[in-house]
């Protein structure tokens, strides 16, 4: 492809997106962190969002034909990561998700799975014979993504794995499986909820219990659900400006440079905020989907549905968690909150998306 092409085809709105949100995310970031021990990592997340960009632009320029293709290896060298991190990995408040890597760094492999399988299940439910997915198809498919969602799962790192879910949900469904296979496996997973309920750590069952009524435990379980709702609230329609929030000042707000990095901004940013960035990521999603349409074969639309999901996803949980909707899993907001890993793993994702967009009229 030719380099004037490539700048011509350049998904220039979905970068211009990506900016505007992470922007959003680095100066919220500096002011739920000011005058804390994470002070400087308004400074971090400015690294990690630069090389995002470039890794972006990295991912644009190798054909998605050929990274699906290769994604069986990929796929492999996953694997071989987060047995790597079981057998190596450092144990971080009774975790082990991280892989230490050169300059003190910790790379967490399971972030990065989420590219992997995107590709993966772009080859798998794009190769599918005659009239659509079968039940051989969906074991198979259903055998390489538990692998990868077990290991995770073990670290113990709940919400991570539940984000692998919608990746291959959605191949599933775009794959043409027929409803009553979808009774079936949703009567199968019924069944399975003691199992999983019981394979959970105590501090997961209960933050999947405590949402439902943190009041009843409201200076442990229900804490931040607690905080997080009132800085929401705090937040009025104007919000109470930049670096003024008084849960977010004061310290009541528990990790509101990551996890509760949507509270601090409601707080600051009133609901007139909070608008202007679910309009920004809606906005991002439809491009996304967009590119879906527009693609040249069912592997690019696999490619961005699938990122599509998975964004969706990681939206919707966070937002829900911050107003008490859902449980408190910890899966981070998507280029707002601080974490390099998840930085990282989003850029990449939408690097393919570029990638697909910029190859739609290839033979």
């Amino acid at each position: 492809m030719r380099h004037e092409s490539a700048i011509k085809d350049f998904d220039w709105p979905l970068m211009a997106l990506a900016f505007l949100i992470s922007g959003l995310g680095v100066l919220e970031i500096y002011s739920a962190a000011g005058a804390t021990a994470w002070q400087d990592a308004y400074l971090r997340q400015i690294f990690w969002v630069a090389l995002g960009f470039v890794l972006l632009w990295i991912s644009s320029g190798v054909d998605y034909h050929w990274l699906v293709g290769q994604s069986p290896a990929f796929y492999g060298v996953t694997i071989a990561g987060l047995l790597a991190v079981w057998a190596f990995g450092p144990t971080i408040n009774g975790s082990q998700r991280w892989l230490p890597v050169f300059g003190g760094f910790n790379l967490q492999v399971s972030e990065f799975a989420k590219v992997v399988l995107v590709l993966l299940v772009a080859r798998l439910f794009s190769e599918l014979p005659k009239g659509g997915l079968k039940v051989v198809g969906l074991l198979k498919g259903g055998a390489i993504f538990c692998v990868p969602w077990l290991l995770v799962l073990r670290q113990p790192d709940l919400s991570t794995s539940l984000s692998y879910v919608p990746i291959f949900g959605i191949g599933v469904l775009l794959g043409g499986l027929r409803w009553k296979y979808v009774s079936i496996g949703v009567l199968v997973a019924l069944l399975m909820l003691p199992l999983v309920w019981r394979s959970l750590e105590p501090y997961q069952q209960s933050r999947l219990t405590t949402f439902m009524d943190p009041e009843q435990d409201p200076r442990g379980e229900g804490y931040q659900s607690l905080q997080s709702k009132i800085a929401v609230g705090a937040g009025g329609i104007w919000g109470q400006g930049f670096a003024r929030g008084s849960q977010t000042q004061l310290r009541f707000l528990p990790v509101p440079h990551t996890d509760f990095v949507f509270a601090a901004y409601a707080e600051e940013t009133g609901f007139v905020g909070v608008t202007l960035a679910l309009t920004l990521y809606f906005a991002l999603l439809m491009r996304i989907v967009h590119n879906a349409q527009t693609a040249s074969d069912s592997q690019g639309m696999l490619v961005c549905m699938g990122v599509a999901a998975l964004l969706l996803f990681h939206i919707v949980v966070n937002v829900g968690m911050v107003v008490n909707k859902m449980p408190v899993t910890g899966i981070p907001l998507p280029l707002m909150s601080y974490g390099g890993s998840s930085t990282l793993t989003t850029f990449l994702l939408l690097g393919l998306v570029n990638n697909v967009r910029m190859r739609r009229f290839a033979n």
